[in-house]
């Protein structure tokens, strides 16, 4: 396992674990963010992250990415 952050542009990839504190996991969830999830790394600008998850682009900040876990 290892955090989205580290991912490779173009790579598929299923999250295995969603972590950090209740509010954020759900807020996650909500984007979409669940374990079992297939997801793929568009873009990386600056540390922040752009996914294709559950057929939708999602940007999320290198903080949040880091607690995706692949």
């Amino acid at each position: 396992m290892m955090p989205l952050n580290f991912a490779q542009v173009g790579e598929e990839n299923i999250i295995r674990k969603v972590g950090g504190s209740p509010q954020v996991r759900q807020h996650l969830k909500t984007l979409g963010f669940v374990p079992g999830t297939g997801i793929i790394l568009v873009s990386k600008i600056g540390g922040n992250v752009i996914v294709n998850v559950k057929e939708s682009r999602v940007a999320i900040n290198d903080q949040m990415a880091a607690k995706i876990m692949i």
